[in-house]
């Protein structure tokens, strides 16, 4: 519960405005999402100092805010919309404005509470952004492959040297993300030490460093719901109903997908315990899910601990 001198921040994000509120205040205030303007909403939420800042994941227009908020040393949580307009819809307001949003997001900051992000540093902000553009050109590639299977004659050629020239440049963006790793002493320490896990190799890391700030902070239970491997139950009166995982950080959980593969065959802890539920009846895509939240668990208990891999782990 809060207290009275508890104050808590909503911040509708829309691509040319924040509108920020504050719970249990009518007022509301607009700026433009631009560095001015995220200037001015920083300042104010200084002289507020709130317990807790609420935005909503909006395509990517979140984050300078995100950063201008952080490296002040406010804590801010990045939710998924979903949640919110579901909160919402479960306290009864079914209108909808940037207005009404921020105070929304202001009350579910006061009740729900989840979990502010670690202050982002500037070469974790730039590995992000090289991560995700490693995932663009990779989705790229992947499309031309499926055109190329059932192309004309007269234009293969063209997209296979579109698809030579996409493969040139993510050898030179992995280039500089290994670079921009072995620079930076902090994130060079935590990749070497999430790259002694077997089956763990540079893109896991990498992406585990730049989308998962909190790997290392929360216990086990909350890790895998945030990266959204850990199961759900759906379960009413007498039936029972499969489980299955939902949310969390899909692209995340892509490459988390892939070192599980290579686990499951490679990795002395990891590949018994595929071969125990395969042979206790679970389907192969159970199985690798249940790994997958294996894998987390034991990485995050290493950057916990600060150790790194050790056999008998």
């Amino acid at each position: 519960m809060s207290t009275s001198s508890e104050i808590f921040a909503g911040i509708d994000v829309s691509k040319s405005h924040l509108d920020l509120a504050l719970r249990n205040s009518r007022k509301s205030w607009r700026f433009s999402n631009d560095p001015e303007g995220i200037s001015k909403l920083t300042d104010l939420l200084l002289k507020h100092q709130p317990t807790l800042i609420v935005l909503e994941a909006t395509g990517g227009y979140e984050q300078a805010a995100f950063r201008s908020l952080s490296t002040r040393q406010l804590a801010v949580s990045i939710v998924n919309p979903k949640r919110v307009r579901d909160f919402a819809r479960a306290n009864g307001r079914l209108a909808k404005t940037d207005r009404i949003d921020a105070h929304n997001l202001a009350h579910f900051a006061q009740v729900v509470r989840p979990h502010p992000q670690p202050p982002s540093t500037e070469a974790k902000q730039l590995l992000a952004g090289l991560i995700a553009r490693r995932r663009q050109i990779h989705r790229m590639i992947t499309a031309e492959k499926n055109r190329l299977r059932n192309a004309q004659p007269v234009v293969q050629l063209q997209i296979q040297q579109h698809i030579d020239w996409l493969r040139q440049d993510l050898k030179e963006l992995d280039a500089k993300i290994k670079e921009l790793i072995q620079s930076n002493p902090d994130l060079k320490a935590k990749f070497d030490l999430l790259c002694s896990a077997p089956s763990v190799g540079m893109v896991t890391a990498a992406s585990l460093l730049a989308d998962c700030p909190e790997l290392g902070t929360l216990d086990r239970k909350k890790i895998a719901a945030l990266v959204g491997v850990a199961p759900m139950n759906k379960d009413s009166g007498r039936k029972s109903g499969r489980r299955r995982i939902m949310g969390g950080r899909a692209p995340l959980r892509a490459a988390l997908y892939m070192a599980t593969l290579s686990a499951s065959r490679f990795n002395p802890a990891i590949r018994p315990f595929y071969a125990r539920l395969l042979g206790n009846g679970k389907v192969k895509k159970v199985a690798l899910t249940a790994c997958m939240r294996k894998l987390l668990t034991m990485l995050n208990a290493m950057m916990r601990d600060n150790k790194h891999w050790n056999p008998a782990f």
